[in-house]
C-alpha cells in the first residue's frame, strides 16, 4: 500500500481529475492514444516506484484525458516478466489505476493464435485464461485492505462487458472472435511443440502479458474486458515470427480495436 499511495499521491498532484476507465495498450497499439483528448501525460520514469518500459512498441507513459465523453487514463506500455521485473512490479500500475478511481479496466495485447480458424489481424475477446505457465502475482503475504487471500476467478472477464463489446462489433461490421488466452513468460516465441501443447490445453491464443494484470484487478474487485489482436499464427508449418511483424500486425488492426473501446467507454 505504501508504494501504491506514493504513486497515487504524485499523480494526483499533477492531474486531479478522477478517471472512470483505465486502458492498457499492448504492443503496437500505442496509436490508440491519438483517440484520446489528452489533458496530461506523465512518464513512468517520473512516477515513484514505477518500473520503466524497455520493449519496442511501448512508449512508457500514462495518458490522462477524455474519450467518448468520459475521463480516462491510458497506459501506453506495460511491464512483462521477461523484462526482469517481479510480479509485484508488473501489477503495481493496475493497483495504482484502481486507487486513482477507475471503475472499469480495458486491456489489449498482441497474441499468437493456436486456434486454426484464426487469421492475422483478427480481434479475439478473451472470455477466460489459463495462468499455470506464469507466476501468480498474489503469491506471498496478502494485504486484506487490497483484496481477499483467495479471490474467486470464475468470471475474470465480465460477461456484461463481453456482450457489450460483441454488440458494438456487430453494429460496426467488425468480425470478432472469442476465446481462451494463455500467458507464458517469454521472451522467446513458442516452439511448434509448445504451440501444440497450448492448443491441446484448450487455448485459442498465447501471449506474454495480461493474465497477471487481470488477476490483480479481480483481486481488487475491478471489472475487466480484454481483447487480443492476433498478430501471428503458431499452428502452421512455418511459424518464424519477428517482433517487428507483431508490431505491424497490431498497428494494422488498431482501428478496429479503437472503435470497440471508444463505443464501449461511451456506454459505461
Amino acid at each position: 500500500m505504501e508504494k501504491i499511495n506514493e504513486a497515487v499521491k504524485y499523480i494526483q498532484s499533477i492531474y486531479s481529475e478522477i478517471p472512470a476507465v483505465g486502458i492498457v495498450l499492448g504492443s503496437g497499439l500505442g496509436s490508440f492514444a491519438n483517440e484520446i483528448k489528452i489533458e496530461k501525460e506523465i512518464s513512468y520514469g517520473d512516477i515513484p516506484n514505477f518500473p520503466v518500459s524497455t520493449v519496442k512498441g511501448h512508449s512508457g507513459k500514462m495518458i490522462f484525458g477524455e474519450l467518448s465523453g468520459k475521463k480516462v487514463v491510458a497506459m501506453a506500455g506495460r511491464f512483462h516478466y521477461y523484462e526482469g521485473y517481479n510480479t509485484e512490479d508488473i501489477i503495481l500500475p493496475i493497483r495504482v489505476l484502481k486507487y486513482l478511481g477507475i471503475k472499469t479496466l480495458l486491456l489489449s495485447n498482441a497474441a499468437g493464435a493456436t486456434n486454426k480458424t484464426f487469421t492475422v489481424g483478427d480481434l479475439m475477446i478473451i472470455n477466460d485464461h489459463i495462468s499455470l505457465l506464469t507466476p501468480n502475482p498474489l503469491i506471498g503475504k496478502n494485504d486484506e485492505s487490497i483484496g481477499p487471500r483467495f479471490p474467486d476467478m470464475s468470471e475474470p472477464y465480465k460477461k456484461d462487458l463481453i456482450n457489450k463489446a460483441k454488440e458494438i462489433a456487430l453494429k460496426n461490421s467488425i468480425d470478432v472472435k472469442e476465446g481462451i488466452y494463455v500467458s507464458v513468460t517469454g521472451p522467446t516465441f513458442e516452439t511448434k511443440a509448445e504451440y501444440h501443447m497450448i492448443h491441446v490445453l484448450g487455448a485459442d491464443a498465447v501471449g506474454m502479458s495480461t493474465v497477471q494484470e487481470v488477476i490483480a484487478a479481480v483481486h481488487m474487485g475491478l471489472p475487466v474486458l480484454a481483447i487480443s489482436v492476433i498478430t501471428d499464427l503458431g499452428i502452421g508449418e512455418e511459424n518464424i515470427i519477428t517482433h517487428e511483424e507483431v508490431l505491424q500486425a497490431a498497428n494494422d488492426a488498431e482501428p478496429k480495436l479503437a472503435c470497440i473501446f471508444k463505443e464501449l467507454v461511451a456506454q459505461l
